[in-house]
């Protein structure tokens, strides 16, 4: 049965151990705590009809019990655990449309018709409104904000003497909601927009175009301003983001914001008000992170996770008491063959081939893609480091375990796919992270869903769409020599590494095309496999130029790419889900083309 905007968790749809969550350490030892089922009243074992009736039903939380300073945390702690409700084929890292979708990766799998509504993502072809995948994905997005809704009734119920923490916890349920919102409009552009005054009958009543493209941008941005101005500088609990991360989420949306479109998606404007908030937004995170000194650190599960570039992640856990764990359930599919299931998400030779480097360890912008990287003669190339991190190539070891060498034979479906696999969501073997939920090995290792890096780039971004390229220049640098400095783990088996920073006369041109090609192909090479290449794509307005060349190329070598060719004016979003329109009584409009 599909589920819509309707069927949102409400106060009975929660059981809780409120005793228990009051005294969590963290975010992973919460999580535990939360059960979510459909609560009804149980019948309490009594000897007449009139002891049952007489009897409050248990195991129900009824909004007194919930509103109140002891057991309203419940409620935020339910919206958490929103972030890490995907599915495998439902993921809230977005590769399937971040990544498959882009010139970044392909599907994987047995084949094209394994969970084919990915594989017509990948040619930009077929893309049909009735996808199952894509209503649940908008599905638990909305779940997610229903909660974060919820949350912040509750607590503007309880006075600031009741509850002390209350603007703060109002705070952080504005930015998970403002998360939920992001990762929505990015989709699928035009979204309805529901916030904690919206009554819940009322949500089929509101179109998902009550809000222009701009006032939903503004929207999503007011939760973050919030956030960010009620947010601690610390969080002694991990996972609850703090002012920097709220300020950097923000720098995020405005960027996109700024790149106005029309009717047909066409970049008519990159406002320059709107990029310098961007840039604003960013200046109060510079200076509170660093860049991890290797690349690397920043995938790597335990004593590396909430290290000093991840300015927020989604919290994850193996052996906390439950069956389970909280595991991250949206990436379980990309494992190779070999080690697990299922050989999903699969680097592009396109993708690979963009890591070569010129003999001054720069990109080669134009000529990448002119001939494939052979991983069997990988030292006939230079290579920006960041691959090694990004790729698993047979002959390399897995995920720096030099014990554990990755094979060809672990590699699925190498006639359609090729033999590359995706390493940044992976972890090694036997770290001890992971665990079997036949025939899928799940592990708790963390999702950084914005890095320093991210911040530093995006500022680099919004300063060369106004001009100013020079104060770019080292942020975009700056970044690169991380790179550089990123065969700590990889030192011990790879000699090839050769990336340069840029010096304007010496070995670039530094004006504003050079600026801005350099800073796209900063942002593929540092974000590759993480879900934002496609969206960068449209933000830029380049997706149809981009999309079309890149399949252009593939035809020439998979038979699979023979249909595909993007359309521009429609693909760069999804279309809105089927059963949402016919939820909402044709209320919802549809996305153009579909």
């Amino acid at each position: 049965m599909n589920k819509t905007l309707a069927d949102f968790p409400d106060l009975t749809d929660l059981k809780i151990k409120i005793s228990e969550t009051k005294n969590f350490n963290n975010i992973k030892t919460m999580k535990k705590y939360i059960l979510l089922t459909v609560a009804c009243a149980f019948l309490l074992g009594t000897t007449s009809c009139n002891d049952f009736l007489d009897n409050e039903p248990r195991g129900v939380l009824s909004e007194t019990d919930v509103v109140t300073p002891q057991n309203v945390d419940g409620f935020v702690v339910a919206a958490y655990a929103s972030l890490g409700n995907d599915h495998y084929d439902t993921p809230f890292s977005l590769w399937p449309y971040g990544n498959v979708r882009s010139d970044d990766a392909y599907k994987g799998g047995s084949g094209t018709n394994d969970i084919q509504a990915f594989h017509f993502f990948e040619i930009s072809n077929n893309i049909r409104s009735d996808f199952g995948e894509l209503d649940r994905l908008w599905y638990l997005n909305y779940v997610g904000i229903g909660r974060c809704n919820k949350a912040i009734a509750a607590l503007n119920q309880l006075t600031d003497a009741q509850y002390p923490n209350k603007q703060k916890r109002i705070a952080e349920m504005k930015f998970v909601r403002g998360h939920f919102y992001f990762l929505l409009k990015t989709l699928f552009k035009y979204v309805p927009y529901v916030d904690e005054n919206t009554p819940i009958d009322d949500y089929p009543k509101i179109s998902n175009r009550a809000k222009t493209d701009q006032q939903l941008w503004e929207a999503i941005a007011s939760d973050f301003e919030f956030a960010a101005a009620n947010l601690p500088s610390t969080q002694s609990e991990v996972g609850r983001p703090k002012k920097s991360a709220a300020f950097a989420y923000l720098a995020k949306v405005r960027l996109y914001q700024a790149y106005e479109q029309d009717d047909n998606y066409t970049v008519t404007l990159i406002n320059p008000a709107t990029l310098q908030k961007s840039i604003d937004a960013a200046n109060q995170v510079i200076g509170n992170y660093t860049l991890e000194s290797d690349f690397g650190y920043n995938f790597l599960p335990g004593t590396h996770e909430n290290g000093p570039e991840a300015v927020f992640s989604i919290q994850y856990s193996d052996n906390d008491g439950t069956l389970f764990g909280r595991l991250n359930y949206g990436d379980v599919l990309s494992l190779p063959q070999g080690l697990g299931c299922c050989d999903f998400h699969k680097p592009s030779q396109n993708l690979v081939n963009a890591f070569k480097t010129t003999s001054q360890g720069l990109p080669m912008f134009d000529t990448y893609n002119d001939t494939d990287l052979n991983y069997n003669q990988l030292n006939n190339y230079k290579v920006d480091p960041r691959l090694y991190h990004t790729v698993a190539m047979p002959g390399l070891p897995w995920k720096y375990e030099e014990s554990k060498i990755y094979q060809e034979s672990w590699v699925r479906s190498p006639g359609t796919y090729g033999y590359y696999a995706s390493l940044k969501e992976n972890v090694p073997v036997g770290c001890g992270c992971t665990v079997n939920i036949d025939p899928f090995y799940g592990n708790s290792k963390n999702r950084i869903i914005i890095r320093y890096s991210d911040v530093l780039l995006m500022k680099a971004e919004a300063l060369i769409e106004l001009g100013q390229i020079n104060e770019a220049l080292p942020l975009i640098n700056q970044v690169r020599q991380r790179a550089s400095n990123s065969t700590i783990l990889t030192g011990s088996y790879t000699s090839n590494n050769l990336i340069s920073q840029y010096q304007p006369g010496v070995n670039c041109t530094w004006n504003q095309d050079f600026a801005r090609k350099a800073l796209r192909w900063e942002r593929r090479m540092e974000f590759a496999m993480e879900g934002s290449r496609f969206f960068d794509l449209v933000r830029w307005g380049v997706a149809t130029t981009t999309m079309n060349s890149y399949y252009s190329a593939e035809k020439t070598k998979r038979s699979y790419y023979s249909q595909a060719g993007f359309d521009h004016g429609i693909e760069e979003y999804c279309p809105i889900p089927l059963a949402q329109i016919n939820f909402s009584q044709g209320v919802y409009k549809q996305n153009n083309g579909y």
